[in-house]
């Protein structure tokens, strides 16, 4: 389709996002997450098109205690975070010319996500039991997406081009999904009655490891596309409202 079509801008947000289920299914994580973006970096410079596409700040172990930047060197703790790193990776070789934009703990109305599961379980369980040690950036994948088409639609060709390359582009400020669980409890509609407690890693059992702080440095962004995304609780603000009167929420 891109041979055929020989767009200007190629944006990929496909991938294989179920973290857990990577640990058992590598091989198509891999397929979609790692092969599947070099493969089609490759078409994109054939046809002379910019690839945009979406990476993650799983790619880092969470060890360095402190914010990330595009400097810093991979290593990915579980085969998601693998696989995808394999992706940029790919891209970078191919060739062609890119945006990479790692983001973090995307949600938005209308999909599922932690926000519409955390809405589920306040409806369904007295208590709600949330990793309070793993610490990140809530990001609003509408207000993402928001950011990057003004970019895009604003930029003549000649200038995105030259600004090409691997960008952090996330929520600003961080917090714990123990945090970010009572940020949603506290603004769901009718008030979600449901019990908060915060628990560790090790008590929660998940099959993949995750970084314990995995927040990534955004300055880049800032100053080389003037382009950046207001803080975490304001971003879960504008959309709850959407999230509470949705079929299935707590409106």
């Amino acid at each position: 389709m891109v041979r055929e079509m020989r767009p200007a801008v190629v944006v990929n947000a496909a991938a294989y996002t179920a973290v857990d289920r990577a640990e058992s299914e590598p091989e198509l994580a891999m397929a979609i997450n790692g092969t599947a973006p070099g493969t089609l970096a490759r078409v994109c410079r054939e046809v002379g098109a910019l690839m945009l596409h979406f990476s993650t700040d799983y790619v880092f172990d969470g060890r360095a205690g402190r914010a990330y930047t595009e400097r810093d060197a991979v290593s990915p703790l579980n085969e998601y975070g693998r696989s995808k790193a394999t992706g940029e990776q790919a891209i970078c070789e191919s060739g062609a010319d890119y945006f990479i934009v790692r983001t973090s703990w995307l949600y938005t109305p209308g999909a599922s996500n932690f926000v519409s599961t955390m809405l589920r379980l306040f409806r369904e369980a007295k208590t709600v039991r949330v990793v309070d040690d793993q610490i990140g950036s809530p990001t609003c994948a509408r207000q993402l997406a928001q950011v990057l088409t003004r970019l895009l639609m604003e930029c003549d060709e000649e200038k995105l081009r030259a600004l090409g390359g691997l960008y952090h582009l996330c929520a600003d400020g961080e917090t714990s999904w123990y945090g970010f669980a009572r940020a949603i409890h506290a603004r769901t509609q009718p008030q979600a009655r449901a019990l908060l407690q915060p628990i560790d890693t090790a008590t929660y059992g998940a099959p993949a490891a995750r970084p314990a702080r995995s927040t990534l440095a955004c300055t880049r962004a800032k100053d080389s596309l003037d382009v950046a995304l207001p803080h975490w609780l304001a971003q879960l603000e504008a959309v709850m409202p959407e999230f509470n009167a949705a079929p299935g929420g707590n409106g």
